[in-house]
């Protein structure tokens, strides 16, 4: 078998565990495709038994393979270590007493031991003129350095060279000195150069430097590459990071704990999760100490996955290398089981966090809030409030406003007006717009409209800015208690202070037209709606028309939904829907619920298994929900008249929903069901869900030809 071509240099580490059996662990990210991964060790092993011949000649043949890769191969035996570097090894004599460097020790220049000179602080305040100088430009840079105290020597070049300020005038002395000195320009020249580039963030002009010294044979130490690498970070190219990380390792210079940091957090953000572990693992087998920072990085990178496996191992490896977490790596690991949806484990960690001896701050506890109001753990979430006040731990506007975010989801209003009154009294952390649409939304969910608009006017009172979201919430408040003039009167109140409507305060203003009990109002609403998509008005106005074609409203239903956001296609399709029930105009209603399951707005409506077909209405209106149920049990009868094979079970999901002011659709369903006088019953053990058995689907079904042959 030939030996695949490979570019980046592999660690080997041979570990011997008994005569006759050894292992050889390969970590590289560039071969991490290779050997697949075992997530309890995360690293990729295979195991080699030398007691048979055949077995023999495949280590041989392995290591033919390994042959160009020797040079780099770490292998550690039970009383002497050796390490093979790519350059060209240097005979240092070791003092026995003191510890060994390690692999990956920082390789930086000795600073100049500058001597007493008398020129020393005439080239210091030199340095300091061109830094003060008013004018930036390059004609005037050039004329002051024709007043240089001396000709630049290698020295006194470097001393000016990491003086000036800002980036630009250090790359203005740099090219100068290159074409006055009489000495060759070093390495040292370029990386104090392309630090000062790095502070400007000029990665193209750092990546210039990088090229002009690979064409004229400087060498790139390690500090080069780190430099390179931690602006590519810092400038998001994360992809060209990883290029000169890769061309680092090819030139055989060792990578320091700065530049294995950076390109950690590259891979990180690149979402390469195999080769920041492969990274990791080689980098720890060199002889790297992770700090809490690197630990910080890993833990960031599994939670945006959601990999609750590789958060625990994070705790585990941190445990293992003796780091003890601090705050910001807590807040990431907290963060992190957020967003896997461990609940639990973070209240541990939360915990562990407190027995430390830590204090968490503003951004742990808004980590904690965030995932207690997702799992809608409001016992939790209220004990956690009460120990910051006992503890007086920082609050701040964030984490305030968190917390009554969080009441506004679990429908604490109680909570929520206490909250907001201790904001009112604080000095550091008053109500600001979101503060506000956080009490709107509070007053909007449970119907408690009269609060609502107090809370209007005083925004108005306070100078407060209403946002589009606080404008959604109030005018939809306003339209479940049908005060149409009211949702007016807010609506241009808010244009007026110049919020632009979006897509949800559209569809807000659609809801409380299929609200509307007369023409009248309607066509208020419309007034407010054409301000906000004129595209959806005239949707509307085609839709109440007594003969337009399903192929005009099929074309004008597209256009409107194609220029709308995801996330609110479905909430149009089921306010039209509505409006159009609302109008007892059933058969468009039943056209627009069938475009909505041609453009994929209801992926999940029907699901079907050998046993069970059902129905799910839970992200549909009442209207929607109406329209879909008549809809299948229109099918259903057909199949049944064609003698096709049906499941046992048939049932429909509504949901009952969580939330305290949360009304559901079960009961509005349950009426439906029983107009249609459909077999659906209601299950005891299971709110929100109704079922029928195949029997009495059938029996429905022939009773109903029966009648239409009586009638």
């Amino acid at each position: 078998m030939a030996s695949p071509a490979i570019s980046t240099p592999l660690d080997v580490h041979l570990t011997k565990h008994s005569d006759s059996t050894r292992t050889i662990f390969f970590t590289s990210p560039k071969l991490t495709h290779l050997f697949p991964r075992r997530r309890k060790s995360l690293s990729s092993s295979i195991s080699c038994t030398s007691n048979s011949k055949s077995h023999s000649e495949k280590s041989k043949s392995l290591s033919d393979q390994l042959k160009p890769l020797t040079a780099t191969t770490l292998s550690e035996d039970h009383h002497q270590q050796q390490t093979h570097h790519l350059s060209k090894p240097k005979s240092t004599w070791v003092n026995p007493a003191r510890p060994r460097r390690s692999v990956i020790s920082l390789e930086r220049q000795r600073k100049s031991s500058h001597s007493h000179n008398p020129q020393l602080r005439e080239l210091r305040q030199f340095a300091q003129k061109l830094n003060n100088s008013e004018d930036d430009s390059e004609a005037a840079f050039m004329a002051a350095l024709e007043e240089i105290p001396e000709a630049p020597t290698r020295e006194n070049a470097l001393l000016i060279l990491n003086s000036l300020r800002p980036w630009q005038k250090t790359l203005l002395f740099f090219n100068w000195v290159k074409t006055q000195s009489s000495f060759p320009m070093e390495t040292i020249f370029y990386n104090v150069t392309m630090k000062s580039l790095r502070f400007g963030r000029q990665f193209e002009l750092i990546e210039e430097l990088a090229n002009e010294m690979i064409s004229n044979e400087i060498v790139l130490d390690n500090i080069t590459y780190s430099t390179i690498i931690t602006c590519a970070k810092r400038c998001r190219l994360f992809d060209k990071a990883v290029v000169w990380f890769e061309r680092m390792y090819t030139t055989g210079v060792m990578p320091d704990e700065v530049t294995y940091s950076a390109i950690l957090d590259v891979y990180a953000q690149l979402g390469k999760v195999e080769e920041v572990l492969g990274l990791y693992e080689r980098g720890r087998a060199s002889g790297w100490k992770p700090d809490a920072i690197t630990y910080s990085v890993l833990g960031k990178m599994f939670g945006e996955a959601g990999d609750f496996d590789g958060i625990r191992y994070v705790l585990q490896e941190m445990k293992s290398a003796g780091v003890q977490p601090n705050v910001v790596v807590y807040n990431t690991l907290l963060e992190a089981l957020g967003k896997a949806g461990k609940p639990g484990l973070a209240r541990n960690l939360f915990e562990e966090l407190i027995e430390s001896g830590l204090t968490p701050n503003e951004k742990t506890l808004t980590a904690l809030v965030k995932i207690y109001g997702k799992a809608r753990w409001a016992r939790d979430a209220m004990e956690l409030w009460d120990k910051m006040r006992s503890n007086s731990w920082p609050m701040d506007l964030i984490l305030y406003n968190t917390l009554l975010n969080m009441c506004a989801d679990l429908g604490l209003e109680e909570e929520a007006e206490k909250l907001f009154g201790e904001m009112k009294q604080s000095k550091n952390s008053l109500p600001d717009s979101w503060s506000y649409t956080a009490m709107l939304n509070i007053y909007g969910s449970g119907g408690n409209v009269e609060k609502a608009m107090e809370l209007f006017d005083e925004m108005s009172e306070r100078g407060v800015q209403l946002n589009v979201m606080g404008t959604t919430c109030l005018i939809q408040c306003l339209g479940k208690t049908k005060r149409v003039d009211d949702v007016v009167k807010v609506f241009n109140v808010a244009v007026g202070k110049g919020v632009r409507p979006d897509d949800r305060l559209c569809g807000c203003l659609l809801s409380v037209m299929s609200l509307c009990e007369n023409v009248d109002d309607e066509n208020k609403v419309l007034g407010c709606l054409i301000q906000a998509n004129p595209k959806m008005v005239n949707l509307v106005k085609l839709l109440q028309e007594d003969k337009p074609s399903f192929e005009a409203v099929k074309e004008e239903f597209r256009g409107v939904i194609g220029k709308t956001s995801i996330e609110s296609r479905r909430p149009f399709c089921n306010c039209l829907i509505d409006i159009c029930r609302n109008g007892n105009r059933h058969e468009r209603a039943h056209e627009l619920l069938y475009l909505g399951t041609l453009y994929g707005l209801y992926p999940g409506l029907h699901n079907k298994t050998a046993n069970e077909w059902s129905l799910d209405v839970r992200s549909l209106s009442v209207g929607a929900a109406q329209t879909a149920l008549e809809e299948w049990m229109g099918t259903l009868s057909r199949i049944v008249q064609r003698k096709e094979e049906l499941p046992e079970l048939f049932s429909a999901q509504t949901g009952a929903g969580n939330h305290k002011y949360a009304q559901g659709m079960a009961n509005s369903f349950a009426s439906h069901v029983k107009k249609l006088s459909v077999p659906f019953k209601q299950c005891e053990d299971k709110a929100g869900c109704f079922v029928a058995t195949r029997e009495d689907l059938m029996s429905w079904v022939q009773s109903k030809v029966q009648s239409i042959v009586t009638a």
